[in-house]
């Protein structure tokens, strides 16, 4: 029966440990919350950044399929020596 009593007890700093275990755990659940918003905005970063990216994809094919070589509006030029060029056709319009 004594023993039974002494081990029932435990220590006199029961109640600071359970303090310390109460403070610890909302230090996890704190830390674990800042993490956890930490992890969403970088997310929320990354989601941006490819959509940015894909919205000049877009744009980018958009100018290639509408740049067209037209040959009529081709200009010559020709060298008359050393860093003399004449150029022919710039003033014509098509």
């Amino acid at each position: 029966m004594v023993r039974e009593f002494a081990a029932r007890q435990g220590s006199a700093l029961r109640g600071f440990m359970a303090l310390g275990g109460a403070l610890a755990t909302t230090a996890a659940v704190a830390i674990g919350a800042v993490l956890a918003v930490f992890a969403a905005a970088t997310v929320v970063v990354i989601a941006v950044m490819s959509s940015a990216l894909l919205a000049l994809a877009g744009l980018a094919m958009r100018a290639r399929r509408r740049a067209t070589v037209r040959e009529d509006g081709v200009i010559e030029a020709r060298n008359m020596g050393g860093h003399h060029w004449v150029a022919y056709g710039w003033n014509d319009r098509p």
